[in-house]
């Protein structure tokens, strides 16, 4: 697999989308990033790191056939895959925000954006953009994130951690092509952050409501039971999850 490292660009999703319109790039093309001047997460959130101090990259996936239908099971092989290399770092209590941030108890770690190339009714590619909080250990107002280095008191090697996930992501696409789906969605909704817990949400209205997690569906919306134990499916658009 070709690794791309760069000093600097705005975002390592925009530069490998660019670099594919003018390279035919093999499967796991990954561009790494020193700095990322305009990093993005879900819903165009801004993703801010410091210079030298995180993992900032993208890998580029690639399908023979795989329908838009399951997209969101490339969203669990990335949050699983990651979970895996996070646990042999002994990394805490780690947990899943739906859709796809990665938790250790309460505080943010990591953040996921996948982007999708489509043919048809396929997905042909995916640009898998991740942002590992890693030897950061201040993040003004930002009280819910922490970083690998926060968590484990050591300084850890951005290269070696790169290798593990490129390692976890080869795994479980490998298990997808092998193995039923069903598998998979079971292991990311063990994962799931305050499932059958009461947790409180905000609507598209910024209204504030009580329910508990009962799981995702199998494109990708979140299951909440209600009042009255009325069971409703949201998508990234209706609700957000608050700490």
């Amino acid at each position: 697999m070709q690794i791309l490292k760069l000093n600097a660009t705005d975002s390592t999703n925009l530069y490998l989308k660019n670099l594919m319109l003018s390279e035919t790039l093999e499967d796991y093309t990954t561009v790494i990033a020193n700095k990322q001047l305009k990093g993005r997460g879900q819903m165009g959130t801004a993703w801010a790191s410091q210079a030298g101090k995180n993992l900032t990259c993208s890998v580029l996936k690639k399908f023979d056939t795989f329908s838009i239908a399951d997209r969101f099971l490339l969203n669990i092989c990335v949050s699983l895959a990651i979970c895996r290399s996070l646990k042999q770092l002994q990394i805490p209590d780690l947990r899943i925000k739906w859709p796809n941030d990665i938790l250790s108890g309460h505080h943010k770690i990591c953040g996921i954006l996948i982007e999708n190339i489509l043919s048809g009714r396929n997905i042909e590619a995916a640009i898998i953009g991740i942002g590992i909080n890693v030897n950061q250990v201040e993040f003004k107002g930002l009280p819910q994130a922490s970083s690998l280095k926060g968590l484990l008191g050591r300084t850890l090697s951005l290269e070696e951690l790169l290798q593990s996930i490129l390692e976890s992501l080869a795994h479980y696409f490998s298990v997808l092509s092998n193995k039923p789906a069903e598998a998979l969605h079971a292991s990311y909704e063990d994962l799931l952050f305050r499932k059958g817990k009461p947790s409180t949400f905000k609507n598209k209205a910024d209204e504030m409501f009580m329910g508990f997690i009962d799981g995702v569906s199998h494109d990708g919306k979140l299951l909440v039971i209600l009042e009255d134990n009325i069971k409703q499916a949201y998508d990234l658009k209706e609700i957000r999850l608050l700490y």
